[in-house]
């Protein structure tokens, strides 16, 4: 197995059951994720930026201290179960909450987790001390470059496998069309909840890193015929590699899902990134307080709190019209980390 076949789907029906209605029921998923995860108002933020905003919280989705990357891995697990699969193998950087979410959920069913970071050693703190409090397998590739975790999670699946080992190898992020499943599923959440407020927001906002949650939210946008568009704001890549990523893994997910509808070209905003991946802006902190003493709700300051801060931008230089919502997608541990991450 390569990290390009893992997470392509086994077939329907060959792991654990998923009940449910739609097209998705027929790929099997694990229960990680505490749903519906809440959709309130916010109401001074609203009052501030002169527009409502409404908060979708997957910051409380459950497993661990919650997080987006929970919804993508019901199916991920699912399918490495279906497989038959004792172990697997993914990575990241050293703050992720992908990874450690990744390591909970393995751990919760008794699959082997090995994360690959890059770099050479990383501070005990945030996502890295839980890692390394669980127990986790962690390998750092010794090279700075992100891209170098790749090799890494190829390298650590070969061995295994040389061991005798069954390893399901996951590319960064969970970036996959079956892992972006997960908010295709959100989505259908989503608009039950708009329908019950009486809500037909403008945009959906989030952060985008390894694009597959946002993939998943414009596949998912087609199929419930959703009023909004998906405006991603990059926090690692440029804009337009981005938005291929988005269009691939959208694509992937509505072959996966059935949905016939046409997808909407994907929306990214550049700019947002600061001094780079992984690193507090200060837009961003900026953007991270006035969220937490107006709304009680705590950003991450590397992904979610940059996000905010082009919502805030863009609803003051008067760009903005309607209702927001804003995927408030977790990332608490990155709270506690050092300067460059953390609370200020």
């Amino acid at each position: 197995m390569t990290a390009e076949y893992a997470g392509m789907a086994a077939p329907p029906g060959s792991a654990v059951a998923s009940p449910g209605a739609g097209p998705l029921a027929r790929y099997p998923r694990v229960r990680l994720v505490l749903e519906p995860t809440p959709l309130h108002p916010a109401p001074r933020l609203s009052r501030e930026l002169g527009v409502p905003v409404l908060l979708k919280r997957d910051d409380l989705a459950g497993v661990g201290l919650g997080g987006n990357k929970l919804r993508g891995l019901e199916y991920l697990i699912a399918d490495a179960l279906g497989r038959g699969c004792d172990c697997l193998v993914t990575g990241a950087g050293p703050l992720s909450n992908w990874t450690m979410l990744a390591a909970l959920a393995c751990l919760r069913h008794q699959i082997e987790p090995h994360i690959v970071c890059y770099g050479s050693s990383a501070a005990d703190e945030g996502n890295m001390r839980l890692h390394r409090w669980l127990g986790v397998d962690l390998r750092f590739t010794g090279d700075p470059d992100r891209s170098s975790v790749d090799a890494g999670i190829e390298a650590v699946t070969a061995e295994l496998r040389a061991a005798g080992s069954r390893p399901y190898p996951i590319p960064r992020g969970g970036a996959t069309p079956l892992g972006a499943l997960g908010y295709v599923r959100a989505s259908v959440e989503l608009a039950t909840q708009l329908d019950a407020l009486g809500e037909r927001p403008a945009a959906l906002w989030l952060a985008t890193g390894s694009c597959g949650t946002q993939a998943g939210l414009v596949a998912g946008a087609a199929l419930t015929a959703a009023p909004y568009e998906v405006a991603g704001v990059t926090v690692s890549r440029p804009v337009a590699d981005s938005r291929e990523r988005v269009r691939v893994l959208a694509a992937g997910a509505a072959a996966l899902g059935g949905i016939r509808a046409p997808l909407r070209e994907p929306v990214v905003l550049g700019g947002w990134i600061g001094p780079g991946y992984g690193a507090a802006s200060r837009e961003g902190r900026a953007a991270a307080r006035l969220v937490a003493t107006m709304e009680g709700v705590f950003l991450d300051p590397v992904f979610g709190a940059k996000a905010m801060a082009a919502l805030i931008a863009e609803c003051r230089a008067g760009r903005v019209r309607g209702t927001q919502v804003f995927l408030v997608s977790g990332g608490a541990p990155t709270l506690f980390t050092g300067a460059d991450g953390g609370v200020p």
